[in-house]
């Protein structure tokens, strides 16, 4: 009796009658010889049907099969250095599904505006399918160290009364009757949650209404957000250095077939290891004007800078204690110089940017309430933000890990776009 498999199981089934369920890849027509490709999801594998072997009307079906037809294919695994994958299917039967119409995406060059109208096509080729694979891997990776690791996933509001970092980024809605917004962060929640369980995370959508057209920017994106109670800016990049070395390390260890599908040079993932470097903003303007990349002390980075710096170390980067002007209202002053905050960006390497950004946070209640007027934010859509400080408020910090970026470095990709199966643009709202 013949079993269904997947295809990635397939060296554990060699002399096995097996069945596969899947769609056509594509085809090699050479007479009486018909070579199918098969693809179900988990990999691709060489289906050869010969005349004579098969019932007639499955030869019928296996000549007029077209690409990306649903369709069973059953026969018996063998090994084939030759093939792809390195073992191929001896075909006994074959039925078609259901037959394809002429697929829009042919094996030619076609530009990326005409691939992402057919993104929920594109998405079936397998290096779209490797990057979302590895995507997958990187969500359970992320998961697994901080659930081992004593972290509770508290999991928080995508519409929210407020802003976390201004209301210049945020997409508003009518939340019946009464003006709300589409987050872009959890972090205010995760302060609450942290005081409660100690150790959190929140792993969601979040929304920027930014318009940039960047290979780095999203206008809906994935991020985890850890946050610490009794934790301070040191005990913060540990943990950040610690959970992106552990991602990438697991990536590799796990991704190998897909990294190879992507053909990513792997070298610079495997020096990913603690400890990372760490840079004070003061130096790293010092740095950046050396390198002929000009900052102004007391500007925020932007891509050219955030590149230069990934550009010129093998690890990811931990750019530490920007000015306080340019980071969040909620953002710890650093006790020894003031007008600097207690804040944290990583910067990955070979110029893909940042990937986390956090800091320790506020605790003192005078202090931020006078950041909340000083930004001119309203009072009252923070009260309950301000009882935190109000009942046994202690030193906490956090960060927030964009998915989208860590997945476009780890893949060695050039747009963010590949990295979510359906990309939120400037200028894409479909499919």
């Amino acid at each position: 009796m013949a079993l269904p498999i997947r295809i990635c199981d397939a060296a554990k089934h060699v002399g096995d009658e097996v069945i596969l369920r899947g769609w056509l890849y594509g085809r090699t027509d050479k007479g009486r010889l018909q070579f199918l490709l098969v693809r179900d999801g988990t990999g691709v594998m060489q289906a050869v049907v010969l005349e004579g072997s098969v019932p007639p009307e499955a030869f019928a079906a296996a000549r007029r099969v077209s690409q990306e037809s649903s369709l069973i294919v059953c026969g018996m695994v063998r090994q084939d250095r030759r093939a792809p994958g390195g073992y191929e299917l001896a075909v006994s039967n074959l039925e078609i599904v259901q037959l394809a119409q002429e697929y829009p995406i042919q094996p030619k060059e076609h530009g990326v505006d005409f691939l992402m109208d057919w993104r929920h096509l594109w998405i079936r080729s397998p290096r779209q399918a490797a990057i979302l694979r590895v995507r997958a891997h990187i969500i359970r990776a992320i998961r697994n160290w901080l659930d081992e690791h004593g972290f509770v996933n508290a999991d928080t509001p995508i519409i929210t009364p407020s802003a976390c970092e201004g209301t210049t980024t945020l997409f508003p809605i009518d939340y019946f009757g009464a003006p709300a917004y589409l987050t872009q962060s959890g972090q205010l929640y995760n302060e609450a949650t942290a005081m409660a369980l100690g150790k959190v995370y929140a792993f969601g959508p979040t929304f920027r209404a930014e318009k940039s057209k960047t290979r780095r920017h999203l206008t809906e994106f994935w991020m985890v957000e850890p946050e610490m109670a009794y934790a301070d800016l040191e005990e913060n990049m540990r943990v950040a250095e610690e959970l992106v070395s552990h991602v990438v390390q697991s990536t590799l260890q796990h991704c190998q077939r897909e990294l190879q599908e992507l053909e990513r040079d792997t070298k610079p993932l495997e020096r990913v290891c603690p400890p990372f470097p760490r840079l004070h903003y003061d130096e790293a303007v010092r740095l950046l004007n050396e390198w002929g990349v000009p900052l102004e002390w007391g500007d925020d980075f932007g891509a050219p800078h955030e590149t230069a710096i990934g550009e010129h170390f093998d690890k990811p980067v931990l750019v530490h204690r920007y000015p306080a002007k340019v980071k969040a209202f909620y953002m710890q002053p650093d006790p020894d110089r003031p007008e600097l905050s207690l804040s944290v960006d990583m910067i990955a390497p070979e110029g893909y940017g940042e990937i986390v950004g956090g800091g320790q946070r506020i605790h003192d209640l005078a202090l931020l309430e006078r950041r909340l007027q000083e930004h001119g934010l309203p009072r009252e859509a923070y009260e309950w933000y301000l009882d935190l400080r109000r009942y046994g408020s202690v030193p906490h910090s956090g960060f927030g890990l964009g998915l989208e970026r860590t997945v476009a470095w780890i893949c060695g990709l050039q747009h963010i776009r590949e990295t979510i199966p359906f990309p939120r643009t400037l200028g894409r709202v479909w499919p």
